[in-house]
């Protein structure tokens, strides 16, 4: 394991005399280690540049691992977490071409409360879930999929001109976070977040939504707060490790 993390580690491969230098591991200890791990496959021996590289087998778990990945199921729990704590709606969601998919819901106990499901498909563009997965697109990504398509107005809150949808998402990108203001549903207000996987994408987005009714200020940083720290958990779990800054 000390030798996978060793080469994983590295840009570029490492050779006998590297390997050996690095973990302090005995010449004919490693030769027979390193020769087993070539032969199963798990790394991968150069004879050009004499450098030791990951094989093939460290790909095939790795893809195992993402197809094992859950993200409803991963998210459930940090969802009911924070319904328990806000006592409102919270909405799981992915992006569908440039519709966003409610893949996960919990109900808080409010009478008045949000009328959604799981399943359902909404533009994305108007709602505060839809806007965070298109702000995680590329520029060549995000003008491939709302292309020249017409931005149905839903409300008169509703983003319809792409110039203006453009700018939003830029904004969604710096503070981390999206809204939804009344934009499909006159009533309705959210807040949302993104979720990222292993490689930094957006893989799904994580909303509060309450009715306008109560979503005062207050009630906004609360959910923003919950979300965000849910959101930065949900993503380690699912291999997020965040750069650090120098």
């Amino acid at each position: 394991m000390e030798i996978l993390e060793l080469i994983t580690s590295r840009e570029a491969g490492l050779t006998f005399r590297q390997i050996s230098e690095e973990l302090h591991v005995p010449r004919s200890s490693l030769h027979g280690l390193l020769t087993t791990m070539v032969e199963a496959g798990w790394i991968d021996y150069d004879p050009v540049t004499r450098a030791f590289w990951l094989g093939i087998r460290t790909l095939e778990v790795g893809n195992a691992y993402l197809r094992a990945l859950d993200v409803p199921e991963r998210a459930r729990p940090y969802m009911e977490r924070i319904r328990d704590t806000i006592d409102e709606t919270v909405q799981l969601s992915v992006l569908d071409g440039r519709f966003n998919v409610y893949v996960g819901k919990v109900d808080g106990r409010q009478a008045l409360a949000l009328a959604s499901a799981v399943g359902r498909r909404l533009p994305a563009h108007a709602t505060g879930v839809g806007k965070v997965l298109l702000a995680g697109l590329s520029q060549e990504e995000l003008d491939r999929v709302i292309g020249s398509a017409d931005l149905e107005r839903y409300t008169a809150h509703t983003l319809v001109d792409k110039d203006e949808l453009y700018r939003h998402l830029d904004l969604i990108r710096r503070r981390g976070y999206g809204t939804d203001e009344e934009e499909y549903t006159v009533g309705v207000r959210c807040v949302a977040v993104p979720l990222r996987a292993h490689n930094g994408s957006v893989t799904a987005a994580m909303s509060v939504s309450v009715p306008a009714i109560r979503f005062d200020e207050k009630r906004k940083q609360q959910a923003l707060t919950l979300l965000t720290q849910a959101a930065s958990e949900i993503s380690v779990a699912l291999g997020y490790r965040a750069r650090s800054v120098v």
